[in-house]
């Protein structure tokens, strides 16, 4: 806004008009710029710039997921990173994959309606060629899919498909559940060619080559949870949604396997002495018999335990925990 002059300074900047002591003319009335942001109402964006940056977080775990899967599948080192994450419409989506690929087409409860998984043909071509027995490194001709060659594809897409949850556990706890698979991308219309879908593109590096696979999620599946597409949701301070975020991280630590070691004392003996060690011989430590063990837990000193039996195994009874802060004054 335009500064507001007050009356004095209206009456002062009259009189000087008046006197001829300033003109009209040179006084020039300053509009503010306002900055116009062009609008596509033939493609509104539906995404924000906070739902695009969750799903690029959300499907770079999943790239990490399906590159040991390939790799395990296919016995070959295979890398999957996420290219770009955009917003499109469907229509753009089908005219930019090629003729013939690979349309997996499955659903992913609670998001409502198809999702699509397009994986081209030389990536399933390739991967079948391992499968049936060859090296992959040779460039496969083009062709139309054998029933044989769409089963075993459809095997391997299905594990594709499967490890979504594992990516999409920390936002939804959803079910993928594959349905078809089709070849003809013209022939699948199953949005109206205006309708915007996020595109995730990725690349896959695999047998010296480097091709192209993609996630077509449209917005009418994924509009019910689109609060939950954005990074702050997740840093809720909100009690109940802070709890639930520690009863996932204890239940995975629970499953760590950690080495604990239990020492129940020292000592020194001279080579000469050690050689002569035989069946029946008895080394004396430098604790008692009643003294207490150091129990380390991956080779950091946590406990102090005393040894003894429980039933017919042997046990360390914890008596007395070692805080890190305690033991670093020492």
């Amino acid at each position: 806004m335009s500064e507001v002059l007050s009356q004095r300074e209206i009456d002062a900047l009259l009189l000087a008009l008046s006197s001829g002591d300033l003109e009209a003319d040179s006084l020039e009335v300053k509009e503010e710029k306002v900055k116009v942001k062009p609008y596509d109402f033939r493609r509104p964006q539906k995404f924000t710039k906070d739902h695009i940056r969750t799903l690029e977080l959300v499907h770079d775990n999943y790239s990490r997921i399906i590159s040991n899967y390939l790799t395990a599948q296919l016995r070959s080192n295979i890398k999957v990173n996420v290219e770009s994450v955009q917003q499109i419409t469907y229509e753009e989506f089908i005219h930019s994959i090629p003729n013939p690929t690979v349309l997996t087409l499955f659903k992913m409860p609670p998001l409502s309606g198809d999702i699509l998984l397009e994986t081209n043909a030389e990536f399933v071509l390739r991967m079948y060629d391992v499968l049936a027995g060859g090296s992959g490194y040779k460039k496969p001709k083009l062709k139309e899919l054998t029933e044989i060659e769409k089963k075993l594809i459809k095997v391997l897409n299905s594990g594709l498909v499967s490890n979504l949850k594992l990516a999409w556990e920390d936002v939804l706890d959803v079910q993928p559940e594959i349905q078809e698979i089709e070849t003809n991308p013209a022939l699948n219309q199953t949005l109206a060619p205006n309708e915007p879908v996020a595109l995730i593109t990725f690349t896959v590096e695999m047998f010296s080559t480097t091709m192209f696979m993609n996630i077509c999620i449209p917005y009418l599946s994924i509009e019910k949870v689109l609060d939950k597409l954005v990074i702050r949701y997740w840093f809720s301070n909100d009690d109940e949604l802070a709890n639930e975020h520690k009863k996932k991280v204890r239940h995975r630590l629970d499953k760590v396997n950690v080495d604990i070691l239990s020492i129940l004392g020292k000592t020194e003996i001279t080579v000469n002495d050690f050689l002569s060690l035989n069946i029946g011989d008895v080394i004396t430590l430098d604790n008692n018999i009643d003294s207490p063990a150091e129990v380390y837990v991956e080779e950091q000193l946590t406990y102090i335990g005393k040894p003894g039996l429980s039933g017919k195994q042997r046990a360390v009874q914890i008596i007395e925990y070692i805080s890190e802060d305690v033991e670093n004054d020492e």
